[in-house]
């Protein structure tokens, strides 16, 4: 089965060439590369293109979801990968991934800089609105099964998947559209698998720093948009202390990385748009989140305790119970 890469860019340069270069020592090549530029300036996409890939080009920064939106749409074969510009990957990563028989698989995703280091695997959302890319930053093996949640890191998708649950949501622009299609995803019954033999490796937040003021921004506000869209009224009543403790919790982190007024404005942003953005909520949202946060205690507690969880599960967090299948753990 064939598949095409899609990879959204806006600068970045010497990690797209990485990139391509990892794509061209695949052992299972792909049909097609589209690269979706968001108007680079630094001659990326044009040295992409005279390497073979082809490139759309948007003419602005429209953000990441918009540009994975149009690769999907451009696309011709049945499988396709999303690819952020800073990671490189295994030869083997698509052969592994087109072995799975889930609508969606994504591999184990190590640091660039240390890859005994885990940078991320499949993503859980706590019920106070804040996801884990479970096992980010520590050392350890976390083995394959059924997810509910892939990171758009590097992610492999049935390309009719998008045609039945409906492209990515352009209102998040960057940062945690992922979480919000795969809650999509799971609504429909759709579910995915984590392989932990498919490697690639993550620079990280190359584009503009994991706490840039506007990488911050809008992750703090997309927390809220996850909750306006998905969250059913009685859960935002039920998990209320939860989502505060969550959201204070996540703003004391970016102030402690200067981060402190690009919370804030995004914290105002979610909530001012709260209704503009309000969905239809996951009807039985809090049984897959209740399980998603058992997930997130059990394997925090095998691979050891973040500061930031500990304090969610001593002041927030549910009671304690057994994930459940349909999360690997």
């Amino acid at each position: 089965m064939s598949a095409t890469a899609v990879i959204p860019v806006w600068n970045g340069r010497g990690f797209l060439m990485k990139l391509l270069d990892s794509i061209d020592a695949q052992v299972v090549k792909f049909a097609e590369v589209l690269v979706v530029d968001n108007g680079s300036t630094d001659g990326g996409p044009e040295e992409a293109a005279m390497r073979g890939a082809q490139v759309i080009r948007l003419g602005r920064n429209q953000g990441f979801a918009a540009a994975v939106n149009r690769g999907v749409a451009e696309a011709r074969t049945a499988k396709v990968a999303i690819l952020n510009t800073d990671v490189e990957l295994g030869p083997e990563w698509l052969d592994r991934l087109l072995l799975s028989k889930a609508r969606f698989a994504t591999g184990r995703i190590v640091s660039a800089a240390d890859p005994s280091v885990i940078d991320g695997t499949f993503d859980l959302l706590c019920r106070g609105g804040c996801p884990w890319r479970a096992g980010s930053g520590k050392r350890g093996w976390i083995p394959g099964g059924p997810i509910e949640i892939a990171p758009f890191t590097a992610v492999l998708f049935d390309r009719d998947a998008f045609l039945e649950i409906g492209m990515l949501d352009e209102q998040f622009e960057s940062y945690l559209e992922d979480v919000d299609f795969g809650l999509r995803c799971a609504d429909l019954g759709i579910r995915g698998e984590f392989v932990p033999e498919a490697v690639c490796r993550h620079h990280g937040s190359a584009t503009l720093g994991r706490w840039n003021a506007d990488s911050v921004r809008r992750m703090s506000r997309n927390q809220v948009f996850l909750i306006a869209k998905h969250y059913p009224g009685r859960l935002i009543l039920d998990a209320g202390w939860a989502i505060l403790v969550a959201q204070l919790l996540w703003g004391l982190v970016a102030a402690r990385h200067g981060a402190g007024w690009g919370w804030l404005r995004g914290k105002i942003e979610g909530i001012a748009r709260f209704r503009e953005v309000r969905g239809e909520p996951i009807e039985d949202l809090g049984d897959l989140l209740s399980r998603q946060e058992a997930a997130i205690q059990e394997l925090q507690e095998r691979l050891g305790m973040d500061w930031y969880w500990r304090t969610y599960f001593f002041w927030g967090g549910a009671k304690r119970h057994s994930a459940t299948r349909g999360v690997a753990t």
